[in-house]
């Protein structure tokens, strides 16, 4: 049996420390002496600041690939961008609606400008030309430079948007004074850029459907369009002849791509299916994901397919029946027809400066809940799960220059590299969304962002420098802090710094440089402390797996809460199973409490106490007692690591008593620093003792038995008394006066015997009297009446 509790108790603690993480778990447990914060797990260090730092999935921190922006648009949303042979990449913008053309020094000019309210997608294609989704009622633009100003034209437009951003610099610098709020952050410049008036669009094909989702070109230049309402892709040939390739059962057909065998590649909104689509059209099912609609694809040199869902499938749901219902507010304009039929997509949260709407339209991914799982289809057609994030939604994938798979999200703008072991959070965009991906010059990709709409170049190379910052560590008390353990690789500096308030602006101490060689932090004795890491690019390359900081938080004494004691209740010892640290089964006093089972017992005194320890030190107890009128505690147990303890009433004599627990965290220090603290409980009585019955008398007198008594009590009030006559029925009866609150009470009282009352002769009888004090304690006696 002792084997079986010793089993139970490991499991229950093994399964209560993987809720925790690091080595400050473990000294919590024992509370005895020195404690240790240890950082090195992905959850926790996500909950710090990274700045040109990724955070590992299997714990530690990198380099990230470089971040830089290209260009600011004045459009809310990007939606789509496609990069062509010059690494121009060209943007399709919502909020105002544009096609803006930004060339790899980040000169943009506008292209395009639908009367639509956005640009859904956009494809490059030969010579120059681009195609542009344009929704709601969805057409496919042609745009395309005009036959007489491929050359000098377009250096025109190119000259007219830098002399529009020269302008932009004047009024800037004149309006420095007014307010320079205006002029703190170049990225968020919203001004207009120059219209190129070198290209021309014209209407390239209707589908007449509202939804246009996807477009992609093969390598025969046949265009394909995804569209929604029916769940229909279009093809487009090179002569503009169209017709539809592939019809399927879902309402929305949201992305496409192509692999290596020129099979359309196809993801769905509603029952999220992904769709191999031979170039005769005709389709099969790969997989049928969990989630309801496929936002993003990707294929590697392998063939392998990956794919981004969300959305939760509703029960028996297929077609409409999955299709999201949440509405994007854009403006000014609204839709034609008023309300829009519902659309799927991706839950997109309108910034606070986005125009004021006067109409509603469907946007990519409405209402999504539940995060994002990235799959991984094999050549083979095998399903794998890659990745998954509750929070986060994926809105773009794209490989990058070193094959790995990177994934756009929201609504936190975070950027994910996976792999189908492990995963990197690589950074957080100034946005609240990475909506897309194009491959950009010299190996690095582009990176479109909403709320608000922003170019970015990331990588290919590593940043020069990253800083992270960690979350503010709380001891709960003031500690001395002492050695940083650091394990990492690189040119990798460590800093830190402590407080007295949760909030570091207010007043800590300033950042520290810690000799990793000594691991000295000396940061002043403090509640509150941080640590920063400096990561510089180097060989080798730099890299962080753990940081601990060791401190001892100063003792702080036990505290007892509440002292009851309660006559005739008997608690159970809990069986002393050994804890982590000790044989001595001693409790921290706050982790893995029982309620002490109890019984009631009338001659049994039980003491229950509370108490908690801010070092959540292990406690034991000693109980002492003292009686009314008296100055000297007695000792009536020690060494108790329970908090109940019962006793036998009967030790104490008949009287007034008060008890006192004494709590010590001497097994968490040396003697030297142990700490005690005391509390008392309120009075209580003790009488164990019954009454006494004096003086019992009982004669017959015309018929009726005469009965007298005194009861007497050495401490309490006499209660009640009782009679039986000839083993009868107790009766009450109340003593001379009717007021029973006294020690000592006489009774006096005539009663009619049952034979008497029958007509019966007279004959012997029994009288018993018992009397009762204040704490049932019982006394009792018998008389004998003879016959005459």
């Amino acid at each position: 049996m002792q084997i079986v509790r010793k089993s139970l108790f490991f499991l229950i603690a093994t399964i209560f420390l993987t809720n925790f993480s690091g080595s400050e778990l473990l000294s919590t447990a024992f509370a005895e002496g020195t404690k240790t914060w240890e950082q090195s797990k992905f959850e926790d260090l996500t909950r710090g600041t990274a700045t040109g730092v990724a955070i590992r999935s299997m714990g530690g921190l990198e380099l990230a690939p470089t971040f830089k922006s290209l260009y600011a648009t004045p459009s809310t949303y990007i939606w789509a961008i496609a990069a062509d042979g010059d690494g121009d990449v060209y943007v399709a913008a919502g909020a105002p609606a544009r096609v803006y053309r930004i060339t790899p020094n980040g000169k943009a000019a506008i292209i395009f400008e639908p009367k639509e309210l956005q640009v859904q997608s956009l494809q490059t294609g030969p010579g120059s030309v681009i195609f542009a989704a344009t929704a709601p009622d969805g057409k496919v633009y042609k745009l395309e430079h005009k036959p007489e100003s491929k050359g000098a034209g377009a250096k025109a437009g190119m000259s007219a948007t830098l002399a529009s951003e020269k302008e932009k610099d004047k009024d800037k610098d004149k309006d420095k004074d007014k307010d320079k709020d205006k002029d703190k952050d170049k990225d968020n410049d919203t001004a207009k850029p120059a219209v190129d008036p070198s290209w021309s669009s014209s209407v390239y094909f209707e589908p007449g459907t509202k939804y246009i989702w996807d477009l992609a070109l093969d390598k025969a230049g046949n265009l394909y369009v995804a569209t929604g309402d029916h769940g229909e892709v279009y093809r487009i040939t090179p002569k503009g002849e169209h017709a539809v390739f592939f019809k399927s059962d879902e309402t929305h057909i949201r992305v496409l791509a192509f692999d290596a065998e020129e099979n359309l590649i196809a993801g769905s909104d509603g029952s999220g299916l992904i769709y191999r689509i031979s170039p005769a059209g005709e389709g099969f099912v790969l997989y049928s994901a969990p989630k309801k609609e496929i936002t993003a694809l990707a294929l590697d040199r392998a063939g392998n397919i990956f794919a981004a869902a969300v959305g939760e499938k509703r029960a028996g749901g297929t077609g409409s029946s999955g299709v999201g219902t949440a509405l994007l507010t854009m403006g000014p304009g609204s839709a034609p027809g008023g309300a829009a039929p519902q659309a799927p997509g991706l839950a997109i949260t309108p910034a606070p400066t986005a125009p004021q709407p006067t109409g509603p339209f469907p946007f990519p991914g409405g209402g999504v809940s539940g995060g994002s799982d990235v799959y991984r289809i094999a050549p083979d057609g095998s399903p794998t799960k890659v990745w998954t994030s509750h929070e986060d939604i994926v809105y773009a994938l794209a490989f990058d220059s070193q094959a790995r798979l990177l994934a756009g999200t929201g609504n936190r703008g975070h950027i994910f590299a996976i792999s189908l072991d492990d995963f990197s959070d690589l950074l957080k965009g100034p946005a609240s969304q990475i909506t897309a991906f194009a491959k950009a010059p010299g190996g690095g990709l582009y990176a479109a962002t909403s709320n608000l709409g922003k170019v970015f170049v990331l990588g290919p190379s590593l940043e020069a420098q990253g800083t992270y910052e960690s979350d503010v560590f709380d001891a709960k008390l003031f500690s001395r802090w002492g050695r940083a353990d650091f394990r990492g690789t690189g040119n990798v500096e460590l800093y830190t710094r402590s407080g007295n308030v949760d909030n570091p602006d207010r007043n800590w101490s300033p950042w520290k440089k810690i000799d990793l060689k000594t691991g000295e932090t000396g940061i002043p004795a403090a509640r509150y402390a941080q640590w920063k890491a400096v990561l510089h690019a180097g060989t080798p390359a730099p890299g962080v797996d753990s940081v601990a900081l060791n401190y001892l938080p100063k003792n702080a004494a036990p505290e007892i809460d509440d002292v009851t004691v309660q006559v005739g209740v008997k608690y159970q010892p809990l069986p002393k199973i050994p804890s982590l640290g000790s044989e001595s089964g001693a409790s921290s006093g706050s982790h893995f409490e029982s309620p002490i089972p109890s019984s009631h017992d009338r001659d049994s005194i039980g003491v229950k106490w509370s108490a908690h320890d801010e070092n959540d030190d292990q406690l034991v107890y000693s109980l002492y007692y003292r009686g009314d009128g008296e100055t000297r505690w007695l000792l009536l147990k020690d060494n108790l690591t329970d908090k109940a303890y019962s006793f036998d009433a009967s030790l104490l004599p008949d009287g007034g008593y008060t008890v006192k627990v004494v709590a010590s965290d001497a097994p968490s220090h040396s003697p030297s620093e142990a700490l005690t603290a005391s509390r008392e409980s309120r009075r209580f009585e003790v009488d164990t003792t019954p009454p006494r019955i004096e003086n019992l008398a009982a004669s017959l007198e015309g018929g009726q038995i005469h009965v007298t008594f005194r009861a007497v009590d050495g401490f309490s009030a006499i209660k009640r008394a009782e009679f039986s006559v000839d083993a009868g029925e107790w009766k009450y009866v109340e003593p001379i006066g009717r007021l029973s609150d006294a020690k000592t009470e006489n009774y006096d009282f005539k009663i009619t015997p049952e034979s008497a009352k029958d007509g019966g002769p007279s004959s012997e009888h029994v009288v018993v009297v018992r009397t009762f004090d204040r704490y049932e304690n019982m006394g009792a006696a018998k008389t004998l009446i003879r016959g005459k």
